[in-house]
């Protein structure tokens, strides 16, 4: 699946932890975790617009599409 989420990246340019989104989106830990290492296989539109919110982003912020060739060296 070549779109990969950039959470980590939107993480870092705000300063702020996993572990503080997850608390302030009321998500577990693991479930945020899924989505920062591109494990993900979905991701509800509730979820983005969350994340979005807390990280004052927009949605192309948070996800990027990568051409096959891009994701499979990205996901080595």
């Amino acid at each position: 699946m070549p779109i990969v989420v950039n959470l980590d990246v939107m993480l870092a340019k705000r300063k702020m932890s996993l572990t503080e989104l997850s608390e302030r989106m009321g998500i577990t830990m693991a479930n945020l975790s899924i989505l920062k290492t591109n494990k993900a296989k979905a991701m509800r539109f509730s979820t983005l617009e969350d994340i979005c919110r807390i990280l004052e982003c927009q949605p192309g912020d948070i996800l990027e599409y990568l051409n096959d060739k891009d994701y499979k060296k990205l996901m080595r």
